[in-house]
């Protein structure tokens, strides 16, 4: 989900890994210097143990990349599963990214076949003018992939099949409500999110029943260089920013970082299974987010956009930003997850630094 809190939209175009060697003192003795050996080649069979195979499709979006870093960091195998293979290779040049693995589509038996398990971020962005062709393609564009994948690994053979679909979905699923507060059981909205949502869900619960699926829903997710703020802060920056419509519309939020970390956890951990909330702790009215937003800019929130003239431009699309849902992260806390940014101030402070 992507929001702006600026009128410029009314311009534009729209681990566990082993990350420490275990060291034994010598001992003079044969028995003793049999017992090092085994113990250090035992450590470098844990490590080669820890290490995944992770195919990802979105890897090329604003999370997708920031999780390939995260693997990497911890030497992962990563194989990007994409529709577009010149534009995979630009952002992940073999120069910087030795070893990943780019597949176009007709590749991805190949690489999901053998893999520990499946990152699945696809999707087409939702902020943006929605026609009849626009709505088919946004929901096209998750349950099509989705479907791919969960076949993929249904049909691959007992033993190269990954263990775990990790799977992206969005708070939309809940629908909009201005007093409603959510959390992982509460049911489904009525609106066209939350059926694209539902049916997305739906898709990725059909992979076999040995590998263990977990679904992130997805908050707005904020960053510097992608999603909803690399929007708006130019036009803070510009002393035109200011909330979108009331700015009385719930913000549920999570800060990138804490995103990936969460879609890391649920990777390498059993518990992490069924739906998962990916928000922060602290949702926030939109029009606080601006606030706070302008006063680590040094800037006025001053400048609001009015609800008909999103409409104008947006159509129904505008609900994207003119609705929003209160959501709170109660699996993740029930699973001891630690965000690093509970509260949104902190949060926008760290990425502009």
């Amino acid at each position: 989900m992507e929001l702006l809190c600026s009128p410029a939209s009314l311009s534009s175009s729209s681990s566990f890994a082993l990350s420490s060697s275990l060291f034994v003192t010598p001992s003079f003795s044969m028995s003793g210097t049999r017992r090092s050996l085994m113990v250090l080649c035992s450590s470098e069979n844990s490590q080669k143990e820890d290490k995944m195979t992770v195919s990802v499709t979105g890897a090329t979006g604003f999370i997708g990349r920031r999780l390939v870093n995260r693997l990497r960091s911890d030497n992962h195998s990563i194989r990007v599963l994409t529709r577009s293979k010149s534009k995979a290779e630009l952002i992940f040049p073999a120069k910087d990214f030795p070893g990943i693995v780019i597949a176009e589509e007709r590749e991805w038996r190949d690489c999901i076949q053998g893999s520990t398990a499946v990152v699945n971020l696809a999707g087409l962005p939702i902020s943006t003018r929605w026609s009849p062709e626009i709505k088919k393609e946004i929901k096209d564009s998750r349950v099509r992939v989705t479907s791919k994948v969960v076949e993929l690994i249904n049909n691959s053979p007992v033993d190269a099949r990954p263990t775990v679909l990790v799977s992206a979905t969005a708070v939309g699923y809940y629908g909009a409500s201005e007093t409603g507060v959510f959390d992982e059981k509460s049911p489904s909205g009525n609106d066209y999110l939350s059926e694209v949502c539902r049916e997305w869900e739906g898709t990725a619960l059909k992979a076999n029943k040995d590998v263990r699926v977990a679904l992130i829903r997805i908050g707005v997710v904020l960053g510097k260089d992608g999603g909803a703020l690399a929007m708006m802060i130019p036009f803070f920056q510009m002393f035109a920013g200011g909330p979108l419509g009331s700015g009385q519309q719930w913000f549920s939020w999570i800060h990138v970082d804490d995103l990936v970390n969460l879609i890391y956890e649920a990777l390498t951990k059993p518990s992490y299974q069924g739906v998962i909330n990916g928000t922060a702790p602290n949702p926030v009215r939109l029009g606080e987010m601006c606030q706070q937003l302008g006063s680590v800019l040094g800037r006025p929130s001053w400048l609001p956009v009015p609800d008909f003239a999103l409409k104008a431009l947006l159509g129904e699309g505008a609900t994207v930003v003119l609705e929003g849902q209160k959501v709170l992260p109660v699996r993740a806390k029930e699973l001891g997850f630690e965000f690093k940014y509970k509260y949104v101030k902190d949060a926008l402070r760290a990425i502009m630094q």
